[in-house]
C-alpha cells in the first residue's frame, strides 16, 4: 500500500521535472505558452474521453443488471476512470499520459485485469475469511494434535482412517446409544 502511495507521488514529481526541462529548453525548445496550450488541451480531450467512457460504462452496468448478471468488470472501469479524470484534472504531461492509459479501452482492460487480481481479489478475500475465491482453510484447526497438522486415525492398512473418526477415544458410538421413551406421563 505504501509503495503505491509513493508511485502515486512520483507521478506529480515526474510531471514537474518535464515541464521545467521542457520550458527550459533543457530536452528541446518549447515556448511556454505552447507549453501551457498543450496541457490544458490533454487536459480537455482527455475530459471529453473519459465522459464517453462513463457513460458507455454505465450503458454496460445497466445492460448486466438487466439480465441479472453482477458487473463486476464494469464497476472496475468505473473506477479506473474516475483515476483518470482524477489524473487529467492535475495539470501536467505525465498525469494527462496515465488518464490517457486508463480512459482508453485497449490500455484498460490489462490495467484492470491487474487490477482484479492485485487489489480486488485480496481485499476480497480478507474480508470473507477467503470464501468469495474458495480459499478457506478446511482442515480443522492447525493446533489440533489429531487435525491435519498432528497424528489421525489410522485405518487397517496403516493409512488415514476413511470412517469420519476423529481418532479420540471418547469418540461418539452410535450402536452404543440407548433409545429415550418419549412416553407421554400425565399423572392428572
Amino acid at each position: 500500500m505504501l509503495r503505491a502511495i509513493g508511485l502515486l507521488l512520483l507521478i506529480p514529481l515526474f510531471d514537474i521535472v518535464l515541464l521545467v526541462a521542457l520550458a527550459t529548453g533543457v530536452l528541446f525548445p518549447v515556448p511556454p505558452l505552447v507549453l501551457i496550450a498543450l496541457v490544458v488541451l490533454t487536459a480537455l480531450v482527455g475530459m471529453l474521453l473519459v465522459r464517453a467512457e462513463g457513460r458507455a460504462t454505465l450503458r454496460k452496468i445497466q445492460q448486466r443488471l438487466a439480465v441479472g448478471e453482477l458487473p463486476t468488470d464494469e464497476l472496475i472501469d468505473g473506477g479506473l476512470l474516475i483515476a483518470a479524470g482524477a489524473f487529467f484534472l492535475t495539470p501536467g504531461l505525465v498525469t494527462d499520459f496515465v488518464g490517457l492509459l486508463l480512459a482508453v479501452p485497449f490500455t484498460r482492460y490489462p490495467v484492470r485485469a491487474a487490477t482484479r487480481r492485485w487489489v480486488v481479489q485480496p481485499y476480497v478475500d480478507a474480508k470473507t475469511g477467503g470464501f468469495a475465491s474458495g480459499q478457506v482453510y478446511i482442515g480443522g484447526f492447525p493446533d489440533d494434535e489429531n487435525g491435519p497438522a498432528g497424528p489421525g486415525p489410522t485405518g487397517p492398512d496403516g493409512g488415514p482412517d476413511s470412517s469420519g473418526g476423529s481418532g479420540s477415544s471418547t469418540s461418539f458410538d452410535p450402536t452404543e446409544a440407548t433409545d429415550v421413551d418419549f412416553e407421554d406421563n400425565d399423572e392428572n
